[in-house]
């Protein structure tokens, strides 16, 4: 009986750990995001320029991904997230000390590439922990990514505030977040591959499963992305409301997405990965109805809070389904993100190109179609309902990787 309770603590312990990775990992990007401004005077580029800039983390995290699995093969699951993690926190230096525009595009290649295998990693030792609590902890662990970001852009903000070198602040964080993000690694499950098992390959297609799994979240990374860019413009435009009071939406939209995710395993542990995506992609649906037909900012800002609430979960969701929906987890999840980040990369713009043909409120009736297919297609997250066990040793966690 000892040793299985040891084993049990040792998977609760790998829970908080992962955790503190996600954190860490959110931390990253929230610190980049409050200083792009600065790094965009210190390149010195326009901002086109800028633009095309920032395209370069989602190409270098889509090229990267598939490399991840091969990674964990060769070196272990625990190894493989250490190095990982800590190539991302210190990626954080490399655009601020870009002083032009090449250099700026290959310090973001280098930023993307290493937080896309580092995504994978950790989100492949969530849902291995998930499965050995039997209970959901994937909405969560984003949630901790959300709260991760938040502290990073708070702190970022502060040290814009203040006058901070970019150059200073990115060093300091990244220090900070390489020796916690080091740190927490050292309690993650210590997964091995059987010394008999083929490496997965270094580039490959997604399975399609992950293809199917990946079509949800795009259309929730498309409403995030489209919500979180186009909310405080969209109230100023469209409502004429003050700067203020469209700036209050947006912060209103990420807090419920922060604050859904965190309490939102306890809602999939009760109806299910399926039920639980469905009821979400008719709020979002909800929210993008009340958004496009609102006449006054109230209804607007409620319809952007129920966009939050309605796609929180549904991408930690799709990695959790992605992670039991084949043989080989780390290559669907790595397909799942790969889409994903496709979705956060054009969102924005396609936005912007429809409004500017159409009208944002045209754009966000784009949105309300996308969410009536996260509601319609949720079936294809049934990989992501876990079977509860009730066997006698149902409470002893499987020690084999």
């Amino acid at each position: 009986m000892s040793a299985v309770v040891h084993q049990q603590h040792d998977v609760r312990r790998a829970r908080y750990a992962v955790a503190a990775v996600f954190a860490v990992h959110g931390a990253v990007t929230g610190s980049f995001a409050t200083r792009v401004p600065w790094i965009q005077e210190h390149a010195g580029v326009s901002a086109g320029q800028l633009g095309l800039a920032l395209a370069f983390p989602a190409l270098g995290a889509s090229l990267a991904m598939p490399l991840a699995g091969s990674i964990s093969h060769r070196f272990g699951a625990r190894a493989a997230l250490r190095g990982l993690i800590a190539l991302w926190t210190l990626a954080l230096i490399l655009p601020s000390v870009a002083p032009n525009l090449l250099t700026l595009c290959l310090a973001l290649f280098v930023y993307g590439a290493t937080a896309g295998m580092s995504d994978v990693a950790m989100n492949a030792l969530g849902v291995e922990v998930e499965n050995r609590l039997d209970k959901s902890i994937m909405s969560g662990l984003h949630g901790m990514w959300s709260a991760g970001a938040l502290i990073g852009s708070a702190a970022g903000t502060l040290a814009a505030h203040i006058g901070v070198d970019a150059r200073l602040h990115h060093a300091l964080a990244a220090a900070v977040l390489t020796v916690a993000g080091v740190t927490a690694c050292t309690w993650v499950l210590d997964l091995q591959s059987a010394e008999d098992e083929e490496p997965p390959p270094r580039f490959a297609l997604p399975p399609r499963s992950a293809l199917l799994i990946g079509a949800i979240g795009f259309c929730a990374v498309f409403a995030e992305g489209a919500s979180l860019d186009w909310s405080a413009v969209y109230l100023r435009d469209q409502l004429e409301t003050s700067a203020g009071l469209a700036a209050a939406c947006t912060t209103g939209f990420t807090l419920t997405m922060a604050i859904a995710r965190i309490a939102g395993d306890h809602v999939v542990d009760r109806y299910g990965a399926v039920r639980t995506v469905r009821v979400s992609g008719a709020v979002a649906v909800l929210g993008g109805l009340l958004i496009v037909f609102a006449e006054h900012p109230a209804p607007a800002m409620g319809g952007f809070a129920l966009m939050g609430l309605g796609i929180a979960v549904v991408v930690p969701l799709c990695f959790a389904a992605a992670g039991r929906s084949g043989a080989n987890p780390s290559m669907a999840i790595a397909g799942v993100a790969t889409i994903t980040y496709t979705s956060g990369l054009i969102a924005p713009s396609a936005i912007g190109l429809l409004a500017q043909a159409t009208s944002l409120m045209a754009s966000f009736v784009l949105v309300t179609v996308l969410s009536c297919g996260i509601a319609g297609f949720a079936s294809v997250l049934r990989a992501g309902d876990r079977t509860k066990i009730t066997r006698p040793d149902a409470a002893v966690p499987d020690p084999r990787p």
